[in-house]
């Protein structure tokens, strides 16, 4: 139960939008459409779905449920509940992941999604028209070339997003859900409407939904599991804090299955804004991550009304990205305020600072200091970057081990009736259901991402 005078979300609509907008990011926007194009398409597209409903959705409902539990930061929240449940302290250490994880991905995640506020002024300016793909890769490099420009929009992104955590629940992090998320689908639906309209939509369809089960091998299910965990975050951290605020009264298995749906559903949606229009065209579907900030401003400038449809689709990225970092920023506040006892008017520039100086080493890296490999002395990380180094860490490694304990904690260590008083099932199959799901086919899944991962980038 919630301790009192904690501000909770004043009501489920407003959990949703700000919890869908957390999940809703660069995973789905960016990563998805050329995950999905360099595996196959549609096969790609069945997989990835059934691994959010089998894997996914039980380990966001052991994430809420231990942030409802604890209602607290994740540090407090897992002091609270081991000792509740008779565990052993070790297991704080999914606190202290789920509150240094976010701020580390916030320091760079800050910096990639800020790129898209220079492109909303390009845009905006009618800079795309008569951009070939050399002149855009220039555009490009010269953006990364660029210290000065890279910290100016990584401040205004840090800044902005420290403004709304100083705010707090209902001032703060309801506020903009109940802005930027709705906003979110309506310029998704207008991108796919131009794109049924005046792009190549029928292509994308059968791209996308029409599965050739021939092209799929081990490495597209590994792949879809990967983007399963990567877009819906799980083991993050923000589930948790955004379920200390989560009243008794909001189921969290139909809280989960609607986010993960939701974010499912944007991925798709970003599939079929992006797809019409790289087949329209003449980009390859596989065009990597590239495709993005060079391949689609070649079509926006070629496109008739492209100068608004590419200004709208780079404000889509900045918004799905600002309603992220914004869940990175929490976490930490979220402790701050409880160690220390301030307001969160003045932790919220704490954190962020730290965030900020963090992203300004991170925007170094893409130029001054692009040669900089800090874990030299390791054979196997030599060739990594700074930028490279703390994605790979992240996103590969610390994030599955944290849903992966989190998972076991859960449903190992929490005594069942707590579990199902939390979830609100009782001794149902549905019930049984997720514990096996939770116990054994997440962890399991896990396991087996953490091990490809492992094998294919380290070489072991």
């Amino acid at each position: 139960m919630p301790e009192p005078g904690r501000q909770l979300w004043s009501s489920r609509t407003a959990f949703l939008l700000a919890t869908i907008g957390a999940a809703v990011g660069l995973g789905n926007i960016w990563r998805f459409p050329f995950v999905a194009g360099q595996n196959g398409g549609g096969a790609f597209v069945l997989i990835y779905i059934g691994f959010v409903i089998g894997v996914g959705v039980p380990i966001a409902m052991a994430e809420l449920l231990l942030g409802r539990r604890g209602s607290a930061s994740p540090v407090n929240t897992l002091r609270k509940v081991t000792r509740q449940e008779n565990r052993s302290g070790g297991w704080v250490i999914i606190g202290w992941l789920s509150l240094i994880m976010p701020l580390l991905a916030l320091s760079f995640y800050s910096v990639v999604a800020s790129w898209s506020l220079e492109y909303i002024g390009r845009a905006l300016l009618g800079l795309f028209e008569s951009l070939d793909a050399d002149r855009s890769r220039a555009v490009f490099a010269g953006l990364m070339a660029s210290p000065s420009r890279l910290i100016l929009w990584h401040t205004i992104f840090i800044g902005l997003t420290t403004v709304v955590v100083a705010r707090g629940v209902r001032g703060g992090l309801e506020v903009v859900a109940k802005v930027l998320t709705p906003g979110l689908f309506v310029i998704l639906l207008i991108m796919v409407g131009y794109g049924i309209v005046a792009a190549d939509f029928g292509r994308a369809v059968e791209f996308l939904f029409w599965p050739d089960f021939s092209q799929v091998g081990v490495a597209t299910v590994l792949m879809a599991l990967g983007q399963a965990f990567f877009s819906l975050s799980v083991g993050g951290g923000y589930l948790i804090t955004y379920g200390a605020y989560l009243p008794e009264s909001i189921s969290i298995p139909r809280a989960c299955l609607t986010i993960c749906l939701a974010d499912s559903g944007v991925a798709l949606l970003a599939g079929l804004a992006i797809f019409p229009i790289v087949f329209a065209y003449g980009f390859p579907a596989d065009g990597g991550p590239g495709l993005m900030f060079q391949s689609l401003p070649v079509a926006f400038g070629e496109m008739p009304g492209g100068q608004f449809i590419g200004a709208l689709f780079f404000l889509l990225l900045a918004f799905a990205a600002f309603t992220s970092t914004v869940s990175m920023l929490e976490p930490s506040v979220a402790w701050l305020s409880e160690h220390r006892g301030w307001q969160r008017r003045w932790m919220a520039p704490v954190a962020g600072l730290v965030a900020w100086c963090a992203g300004i080493v991170v925007a170094l890296s893409f130029n001054l200091w692009r040669d900089v490999r800090p874990l030299a002395m390791v054979p196997l990380l030599a060739e990594k970057g700074i930028f490279d180094l703390l994605d790979f860490l992240l996103a590969n490694l610390l994030l599955p081990t944290n849903a992966l304990l989190m998972a076991i904690f859960v449903a190992w260590m929490m005594s069942r009736h707590t579990v199902m008083n939390e979830l609100g099932f009782g001794d149902t199959p549905t019930f049984r259901l997720w514990r096996l799901a939770a116990r054994y086919i997440a962890p399991v899944a896990i396991l087996i991402v953490l091990v490809s991962t492992i094998r294919e980038n380290l070489g072991v």
